[in-house]
């Protein structure tokens, strides 16, 4: 497990010289527009270093005008993009990297990672990201969506070269000790995306509960239960307000009694809020 994060400017190491801030800024449908780049703008203002994108998304041309907008170096910045289903193969992926990067405005990405996994195009794809890697185009790489199951499949293609992260669904009520299992025992660092379960358990006593003992927020909970984890965590918001409050989560600890608690509620109200799978036949 990684050690635990104190502030903002708190990292977990993924490779050598190659640091992911524990809490960053998921994009997830915020707007391809000036008002996207002015809530980027407001989360690295906040301290916010890691920006996680997709080309899905639709959105790497906001992030490319907030980070070239902005006055922070380019290495303070920690920039994630994704390859879609349609951008996997020896062709492909180097052609949609080229593309996000003019998008984002940058030379390099600091993590590129394989959005979905896919069994006709998973190979050539994988392939293709490591030669990306060797010519720096991107620092690491990683994949996104892989169960146990699919990771045991990657194992022979990695060849004893893994992915940096595995960014999967991971929250209080959803706590997937399997999966997180499978990361470790090969080395990969576990992402974790909705990690407020996109505000379904806000409500639950529990939470609430738990929120009022400590003068906290819902949401601050939800982040402080993947920071005490050692999970580094991409909640996504537009709002400033949203933006400092998911930041305001490193004064104040979740006790034993709290995370039992958690755990509990998890195994008798657990939720999974991603329901789209790109074959739901083959999936886990």
């Amino acid at each position: 497990m990684n050690a635990p994060a104190t502030g903002l400017a708190s990292t977990c190491p993924l490779a050598p010289g190659i640091h992911l801030p524990f809490l960053g800024l998921g994009v997830y449908k915020l707007e391809n527009s000036a008002a996207g780049a002015a809530a980027i703008h407001a989360a690295l203002e906040i301290g916010y270093r890691h920006i996680d994108t997709a080309s899905v998304y639709a959105n790497e041309e906001a992030v490319g005008r907030a980070v070239a907008e902005s006055t922070l170096p380019r290495g303070e910045l920690f920039l994630t993009t994704k390859a879609w289903l349609n951008e996997m193969g020896p062709e492909a992926t180097p052609r949609a990297l080229e593309q996000s990067l003019r998008k984002l405005r940058t030379d390099y990405v600091d993590l590129y990672l394989i959005h979905w996994p896919d069994d006709a195009t998973l190979a050539g794809g994988w392939e293709a990201m490591q030669r990306l890697r060797d010519r720096g185009l991107a620092r690491a790489i990683g994949v996104c969506n892989f169960s146990p199951r699919r990771l045991a499949h990657f194992d022979p293609l990695c060849a004893g070269d893994p992915p940096a992260i595995n960014q999967f669904e991971l929250h209080a009520f959803l706590p997937r000790p399997d999966w997180r299992a499978a990361c470790a025992s090969r080395g990969i660092t576990p992402v974790a995306y909705s990690p407020l379960a996109r505000g379904q358990r806000f409500s639950h006593p529990v939470v609430q509960r738990i929120a009022a003992a400590h003068g906290k927020t819902p949401a601050q909970i939800h982040l402080r239960w993947c920071l005490q984890q050692g999970l580094p965590c991409i909640p996504k918001s537009s709002q400033p307000g949203r933006l400092r409050e998911n930041a305001a989560v490193f004064d104040f600890a979740l006790t034993p009694d709290d995370l039992a608690a958690l755990d509990a509620a998890a195994a008798q109200d657990g939720i999974e809020t991603t329901t789209w799978r790109p074959d739901p036949a083959r999936w886990y």
